[in-house]
């Protein structure tokens, strides 16, 4: 069997909201020891540094936070993540999650490329389905998944020629959504599972479905873990807290399901700002919810002292 690759890409992205400190995420990860927990579980790892946005032209906009900087980003990052998906598992390293603008275009262009249907798990407090007319706020944070299922306004990115299906994302872990997205969620077939829904029933068995349908169209998932799936009181380095989030317990499971599944095909770690953690603490259960994505078992989690 033939070592299997991971590709750590560092996206110092801090455009897509106005509070700043996400650029310091991908060295977070990386002092956590994220290189190390992958290569003792058996990876070859690839760290292939911080990228750069494409050159833009750093106009204005009226409404629209750092417009310009993000459609760069999200070209470089696009490029990154269909270059990485040819060489190994490429994992983002943000950066706020407009990276994933880029990550998923690129993952949807390599599936494409390899003739396979692409999937996308959304582990994220919100539904980020705003496009730039939509926002309120006008931080492009919260618009990926609007931008790769095809929705209208993305003036200046670049185009897709074949939108992601709905039914082919699910989000789970929701628990704030605006007005304007909640309206627009309930004409698709996007998959919902929202906080509720995780506390009545459980959060293994809906994603345990979702995967089934990845394995049955033999399908690539891209997976894009939000610090804030989690609860803030075990996760507080974020600048978009929602409580009530996901239990670190609920995190592992879903980690090792996904690990079980062996469908991952690539990786999101987002929206972690080193400026408000407290001495490391989120950046290393990021790292070790993504070392159980990728095999460590419940019996071999490290014991830390914070």
């Amino acid at each position: 069997m033939t070592q299997q690759t991971c590709i750590l890409i560092g996206a110092p992205v801090d455009s897509g909201k106005r509070r700043r400190g996400c650029l310091m995420g991908p060295d977070a990860y990386r002092t956590a020891g994220l290189a190390e927990a992958l290569a003792d579980l058996g990876y070859h790892v690839q760290d292939r540094g911080n990228i750069a946005p494409a050159t833009f032209a750093g106009a204005p906009h009226d409404r629209i936070h750092a417009l310009e900087e993000t459609i760069g980003w999200t070209k470089a990052l696009a490029d990154a993540a269909q270059a990485g998906l040819q060489d190994g598992m490429p994992i983002f390293l943000g950066g706020d999650h407009s990276l994933s603008l880029g990550s998923v275009l690129g993952a949807m262009r390599h599936a494409d490329t390899v003739k396979r249907p692409l999937f996308v798990l959304w582990l994220d407090a919100h539904s980020d389905f705003h496009t730039p007319a939509t926002t309120d706020s006008g931080n492009l944070h919260g618009t990926p998944l609007g931008y790769v299922s095809g929705r209208p306004d993305f003036v200046g990115f670049p185009e897709i020629d074949r939108p992601l299906p709905q039914e082919n994302i699910a989000i789970m872990g929701l628990r704030s959504v605006d007005g304007a997205e909640r309206v627009a969620l309930q004409d698709t077939a996007i998959h919902r599972v929202d906080m509720r829904e995780i506390d009545e029933k459980g959060i293994a068995k809906p994603l345990g479905q979702f995967l089934e349908r990845v394995a049955a169209a033999q399908g690539m998932l891209h997976v894009s873990l939000d610090v804030d799936f989690l609860d803030p009181s075990i996760a507080p380095a974020v600048g978009t807290t929602v409580p009530g989030g996901a239990t670190i317990r609920e995190g592992h499971l879903v980690m090792e399901m996904l690990h079980d599944s062996g469908l991952m095909t690539s990786l999101d770690l987002v929206e972690l700002n080193p400026f408000l953690d407290e001495r490391g603490r989120t950046a290393q259960v990021m790292v070790d919810l993504a070392a159980s994505a990728l095999g460590r078992r419940v019996f071999d989690r490290p014991t830390r002292a914070f």
